[in-house]
């Protein structure tokens, strides 16, 4: 068998994690504007004379559903037609959803318009993350953890051109198009950049035929992780605003930024670790601990000053990167079917992103002024499970049960 020289395709990796730059800022941008898109979508105003921002809530949620449902679908297409399809498709989804959400007059003209972003959010996951395993063979969780490095750069670059925009009297709306234009560019790059023959790096006799995917406790473990770890970090990302505001922070907005400092400190560190090879799946157990921990903090002494901490503390132990390792795991278990796996490790990211934080709007909508303390515990409880199945696969791995990088 001829040798592959995968250091040609590093380029493509980059361009590919490129469009997880543009997705960490899509994902995020809504949470930042609540009170500009309530206004757009007639949203009715509270007493202080803010608006109602429960239903953007329920809006931002529907991206989880439009991933839920097409990664089914999304992971097949990957596996069959290429990771370059896939991407290429989520480049387009993307676009569209920019562009849509903007002009969107009411929320349910948006909801449809977060579905098409919550597909893009699929095709990108099966086509980018399968493409970035296969060149950066060596390492399946260091390949992954780039992906949280990239969405994490972008989330951290955001707040810094929220200001911009505010700064120099645009409208917000100049970030989507912005955005819309950059992730068209990725796409050209994307589509003529070369990428390595699919599965290339599985061994013999583990082909896509002969191996029959077999779901072990451990595995279906993994993929409930997949719903704890993104509550945690969802609740948080898209319901921090009001929490602070409860605490009376003067710009609840800069929780933003150390959230995803916390969050790039994380991904460096545990990447470095990694190569200094700390097993990937003691960090399935770790990281959530310490959120839930700092979770109960907040929620406890309620200052401005510990919601800038636990900003940069959830940040760093919730979205640094145990989605991404409990994928890289479940590939490694299913070496011949990355994108299946990733879609069904996604499908379970998608209904927490769908379930959880249309309780949060509930809770936010119906708790009054006690409706962020009541999301904070609801944070708390799915963080804790979460834990308890990351120390169940850990024991596993001990058995000799689970395969990991």
């Amino acid at each position: 068998m001829e040798t592959i020289n995968y250091k040609k395709y590093y380029p493509t990796a980059l361009v590919m994690y490129i469009s997880f730059f543009i997705h960490g800022i899509g994902v995020s941008i809504l949470g930042q504007y609540k009170q500009n898109f309530a206004g757009q979508w007639g949203a009715a105003k509270l007493a202080d004379g803010s608006f109602d921002v429960g239903n953007v809530l329920i809006v931002i949620a529907a991206l989880g559903l439009g991933r839920l449902i097409t990664l089914p679908f999304a992971g097949p297409i990957s596996d069959r037609f290429g990771r370059k399809t896939s991407a290429l498709i989520g480049v387009l989804c993307y676009a569209v959803y920019f562009v849509g959400i903007v002009f969107s007059p009411n929320m349910y003209v948006a909801y449809a318009f977060a579905i098409m972003g919550g597909a893009a959010n699929s095709f990108l996951d099966t086509g980018v993350i399968p493409a970035c395993l296969e060149i950066l063979v060596e390492s399946s969780g260091l390949a992954t953890i780039f992906t949280k490095l990239a969405v994490s750069l972008g989330q951290l670059l955001l707040p810094t051109m929220i200001g911009f925009v505010a700064a120099n009297e645009l409208s917000f709306k100049s970030i989507f198009f912005l955005m819309a234009a950059l992730i068209i560019i990725d796409g050209i790059l994307i589509a003529f950049m070369p990428v390595p023959p699919m599965n290339s790096n599985v061994k013999s006799g583990e082909n896509a035929a002969s191996q029959k995917m077999k779901f072990t406790p451990a595995a279906i473990a993994l993929i409930a992780i997949g719903f704890t770890c993104t509550s945690t970090f969802q609740l948080w990302l898209n319901c921090n605003q009001e929490f602070g505001k409860l605490v009376g922070m003067a710009d609840p907005s800069r929780i933003q930024s150390y959230y995803s400092t916390g969050t790039i400190i994380a991904v460096l560190l545990t990447a470095f670790l990694m190569k200094k090879k700390v097993q990937p799946l003691k960090f399935l157990v770790l990281y959530p601990a310490i959120a839930m921990t700092m979770l109960i903090i907040v929620y406890i002494v309620k200052t401005p000053f510990i919601c800038l901490l636990g900003g940069f503390v959830i940040g760093f132990s919730a979205a640094g990167g145990v989605l991404q390792m409990a994928t890289a795991a479940a590939n490694d278990m299913f070496p011949a079917n990355k994108g299946k796996i990733t879609s069904i490790i996604m499908i379970a990211s998608s209904l927490a992103n769908y379930i959880i934080l249309n309780i949060a709007g509930i809770l936010t909508k119906n708790g009054g002024a006690e409706g962020p303390l009541h999301v904070i515990l609801l944070n708390i409880g799915i963080t804790f499970i979460g834990i308890l199945l990351a120390v169940f696969v850990n024991s596993q791995y001990r058995k000799g049960k689970v395969k990991a990088s």
